[in-house]
């Protein structure tokens, strides 16, 4: 593109150049002509008082020797017979033919005649007795062309002058414009190649510059994508903790045997190829939040926590696990698609059956603040030693977060992201029953539910130094108003 823009440029002001120089050559050519012989015509005037005086060969001589072009021997004086009979009379050097000085005193008007080494002036004259007289002044070539090769050389260096900067400005035009265009084009090279984190300068031509916004716009697209593809992996897999658990524990309970061995090795075999996909997820994905649900997604909090505690109560049940549940009397909407409230609930769930021992306790709370629902599901467990951690993603595979080496830390996540994305969070602090306590605080109105979340960190901050210089976790958590404990 650069190199086409300079052949352009060239060709462009050549033509133009060459369309202006080669005219104004010939105009510079004609002009000089039209000086030489006008200087001539002036000469040749000087010796006209003389003939309107006399003819006689002496005087008329002295007068054209006295003239610059008779001193140099170029003027010539050609005088008709006056009387009849006479013979006529020439002064100077005759260099027109007859013809030539015949036609001129015949027509009574000046005229240029070609001879060797230059060209004539004959210009007639009046003489006194009545005659035409016709004075020749002769002008070589060099007087015709007196300044033309000079000035044709200034138009040539004036042309080469334009087309020399007309080519550095188009090249510096060229280099602007494509440079931004290699930019772009590496920059796609290397997003094709796999380097997500490639973007271009927003700069150059405005077209370009919409250009590179077009692909910054459009790599963050491909980025934001792929994060949410992985995401989708990693949640997906971890929802098939669920059933995989429930697998567990029915695969623990089938006694002794060949076959009841060999169900719990494939039951641990599929969790662990589990972990891996959700591990590998987790590892490949940068960190997205997602974004808000859709206009028209939304559910039933109290129908959903109600399915999905008439399916662990069967386990419970089993286990000897005392439940409660409570709030779920009647509709409550929020802004969360079902299917991920289900799974959600299912994450923290199966923590609750994953991490406690048999027999612990458990309850699931919702409470509705007008703008925003609480869901608490706490247990009678040991609790979570380090809650920061565990709501690290990805951290919960150390140890102190439940006591769960193989854990992928992915199930709060979950939940926190069902919370953020209404504008609301998650938290975890000490139960009432002794053990974990999870708060999935939903917003109902953006503004409101995320005013009141605000001003609860401030107070949580503003709480952290006591007496000791630092206050408990579980004070935190201990004097709030409402149906249950408070994060």
């Amino acid at each position: 593109m650069r190199w086409a823009l300079v052949k352009v440029c060239l060709a462009v002001t050549a033509m133009v150049v060459i369309a202006f120089a080669v005219p104004l050559g010939l105009v510079i050519k004609e002009m000089a002509r039209d000086r030489a012989f006008s200087d001539a015509e002036r000469q040749a005037a000087t010796i006209g008082p003389t003939l309107t005086i006399t003819t006689d060969p002496g005087e008329l001589t002295r007068a054209a020797l006295s003239t610059e072009p008779g001193g140099r021997g170029r003027l010539a004086v050609h005088v008709p017979a006056t009387e009849p009979g006479g013979s006529r009379l020439e002064i100077g050097v005759r260099r027109a033919t007859r013809e030539d000085v015949e036609t001129v005193r015949k027509s009574g008007r000046a005229s240029i005649a070609e001879v060797r080494g230059g060209s004539t002036l004959l210009q007639p004259t009046a003489l006194g007795s009545g005659g035409i007289a016709v004075v020749e002044v002769f002008v070589p070539e060099g007087e015709v062309s007196n300044g033309v090769g000079t000035a044709w050389l200034v138009l040539a260096g004036v042309g080469i002058a334009l087309i020399v900067g007309s080519v550095a400005v188009a090249d510096r035009l060229g280099v602007r414009m494509v440079e931004p265009a290699q930019r772009l084009a590496g920059a796609a090279q290397d997003l094709g190649e796999g380097r997500l984190g490639t973007r271009v300068p927003e700069d150059g031509p405005t077209e370009l510059r919409s250009a590179a916004a077009a692909f910054n716009s459009m790599a963050d697209q491909v980025v934001q994508l792929l994060a949410n593809e992985r995401e989708l992996a990693a949640d997906l897999s971890h929802r098939l903790r669920t059933p995989l658990t429930v697998l567990r524990l029915n695969a623990a309970s089938l006694g002794e045997g060949p076959a009841a061995e060999q169900t719990r090795a494939a039951v641990e075999q599929l969790e662990r190829e589990v972990d891996t996909i959700i591990r590998t997820a987790r590892e490949q994905r940068p960190q997205t939040q997602g974004g808000p649900q859709g206009a028209g997604a939304g559910c039933d909090v109290s129908e959903v926590v109600r399915e999905r505690m008439g399916f662990w109560s069967a386990l419970a049940e089993d286990q000897g696990r005392t439940v409660r549940l409570a709030g779920v009397d009647r509709t409550v909407r929020i802004p969360v698609a079902r299917p991920e409230l289900a799974a959600a609930l299912d994450a923290l769930l199966g923590n609750v059956f994953r991490h406690t021992p048999e027999g612990t306790a458990f309850a699931v709370d919702v409470h509705h603040s007008g703008d925003a629902v609480l869901v608490l599901v706490s247990d009678a467990g040991p609790g979570i030693p380090d809650p920061e951690s565990a709501l690290a993603r990805g951290a919960s595979g150390r140890k102190g977060t439940r006591g769960a080496v193989g854990s992928t830390g992915l199930g709060l996540d979950i939940v926190r992201r069902v919370a953020e994305s209404t504008g609301g969070d998650l938290r975890i602090g000490r139960s009432v029953l002794g053990g974990t306590e999870v708060r999935i605080w939903i917003g109902l109105e953006g503004g409101p539910a995320e005013r009141a979340r605000r001003g609860h960190r401030v107070g949580r901050r503003s709480g952290r130094r006591g007496p000791r210089g630092r206050r408990s976790r579980s004070a935190e958590f201990r004097g709030a108003p409402g149906n249950g404990p408070n994060l």
